[in-house]
C-alpha cells in the first residue's frame, strides 16, 4: 500500500495544535466541557485537550457522533449516532472537529449543545478548508478557532479519511 504524500508533517501538526491551545487558553473557562465530534475529530480533540492542559486549562471531555455520509457517499441527512453523555447545562462548551468544510455538522453540534443548555458554545477545528459555496450559498457557519487554513485538496490523515482509510496517519497527506 502506498501512503499519501505528506502535506503537513507530524511535527507541523503538533506545532499548530500547541499554538492554537495557547491562543485559546484565555477563552476557556474552568467549567468548559470539550465535545469531540466523532469519528474524525478524535485525534485533534485528544491533542488539543492535552495542549490546553499544558497551557493551564483542564477541560471535561465528551463526544458527539454525527454522520451525514457513509464510506461511499454523502447522504445529505444528518444522523445523531451517539448523543452527549455529560450534562452541559449552564457550562461553556468547546466543540472540536478535524475539518471545517460545509459547516453542516459543526452547526448541528452547536445547536445540540445550545438545546442542552450550554451557556456558551465555542468551536475549534484543526483544518479549515476554503468555503465550498454549494449552490451559490456560503457554508453553514465558521469556526471560532482553526489551527490550519487548508488548501482545497483531497486531504487524509490526522482524522481525515478516504473511505475510512488513512485517518490514523500522524500527518496530513494529499490524495490528489
Amino acid at each position: 500500500m502506498t501512503l499519501p504524500a505528506v502535506l503537513l508533517s507530524e511535527e507541523e501538526v503538533q506545532g499548530r495544535v500547541t499554538a492554537l491551545a495557547e491562543l485559546m487558553s484565555d477563552y476557556i473557562k474552568p467549567d468548559c466541557v470539550g465535545i469531540c465530534l466523532l469519528t474524525g475529530g478524535i485525534w485533534f480533540a485528544a491533542d488539543l485537550s492535552r495542549a490546553l492542559n499544558r497551557a493551564g486549562r483542564d477541560i471535561a471531555f465528551d463526544a458527539l457522533w454525527l454522520s451525514s455520509y457513509t464510506d461511499n457517499h454523502e447522504s445529505g441527512a444528518m444522523l445523531i449516532r451517539a448523543p452527549l453523555q455529560r450534562s452541559v447545562e449552564g457550562r461553556q462548551v468547546l466543540i472540536m472537529d478535524d475539518v471545517l468544510d460545509t459547516g453542516a455538522s459543526l452547526k448541528i453540534a452547536c445547536e445540540i449543545a445550545r438545546e442542552a443548555g450550554a451557556s456558551q458554545v465555542l468551536t475549534a477545528v484543526f483544518a479549515c478548508k476554503p468555503d465550498p459555496m454549494k449552490d451559490g450559498k456560503a457554508r453553514d457557519m465558521e469556526a471560532d478557532f482553526s489551527a490550519w487554513e487548508a488548501p482545497a485538496r483531497y486531504l487524509v490523515g490526522y482524522g481525515l479519511d478516504d473511505g475510512g482509510r488513512f485517518r490514523a496517519l500522524p500527518y496530513v497527506g494529499v490524495m490528489d
